[in-house]
C-alpha cells in the first residue's frame, strides 16, 4: 500500500555518508533511524530512481540544492535525498552535485524503506532492479502533509512544486 496524506511515515533505516566525522557521526557511512531523525522537524524529501541517472542529475538534485534557501525560508528544516543505492554511491553523488550540507543523500540500499513507503518500482527491463518511484513529500514529525507521485516523466516531484505547495 502506497502511503498517502496524513500517514506516519514507516520505521526504517536510511544511511547516509558522513564526510566530517562529529560526536555521535563517524566519517563515512552511518545509519539512522528515520523516526528519531524526522522527529519535531519539517523535511522537504524526494526519492529517484537513482545517484547519477540522468534526469536525477541535471534535474532533480540541481533543483533542491538551488531552492534550498528558499524552503529553509518557508519552514523546512532539512531536504533529503532518498535513492536505492549504497551509502558510498549516495556520498559521491552528493559530492558530485555539490549538495553536502544542503541536501542530506540518503541511502535505502535495499530498498527496505522505500518498500515501506509503496514508492518502490521494477526497474528490471533497464538492468537497475527494484527502485524508488520519482516523488517528493512534505513530512512534518514524522507525518506526511504533502505528497507528489511523478506518473512519469519529472514535474510534480520538483523543488519549485514544493516550495509552491508551501505557499
Amino acid at each position: 500500500m502506497t502511503i498517502k496524506i496524513g500517514d506516519r511515515l514507516p520505521e526504517g533505516t536510511l544511511a547516509e555518508f558522513i564526510e566530517t566525522e562529529t560526536e555521535g557521526c563517524a566519517l563515512g557511512p552511518n545509519t539512522f533511524q528515520v523516526s528519531e531523525l524526522a522527529k519535531g522537524k519539517k523535511i522537504a524529501v524526494f526519492g529517484l530512481p537513482g545517484a547519477f541517472t540522468p534526469t536525477c542529475s541535471a534535474k532533480h538534485v540541481p533543483g533542491y540544492v538551488a531552492n534550498a534557501d528558499a524552503l529553509k525560508a518557508k519552514g523546512v528544516d532539512e531536504i533529503w535525498c532518498i535513492s536505492v543505492n549504497d551509502a558510498f554511491v549516495m556520498g559521491a553523488w552528493g559530492r558530485e552535485q555539490q549538495s553536502t550540507g544542503i541536501v542530506r543523500m540518503m541511502a535505502d540500499g535495499n530498498a527496505a524503506f522505500t518498500q515501506a513507503l509503496g514508492l518502490d518500482a521494477d526497474f528490471s527491463k533497464h538492468g537497475m532492479g527494484t527502485r524508488s518511484q520519482r516523488y517528493s513529500m512534505l513530512v512534518e514529525d514524522g507525518v506526511v502533509t504533502q505528497l507528489n507521485v511523478e506518473q512519469g516523466g519529472f514535474d510534480v516531484s520538483s523543488a519549485e512544486t514544493m516550495l509552491a505547495q508551501l505557499g
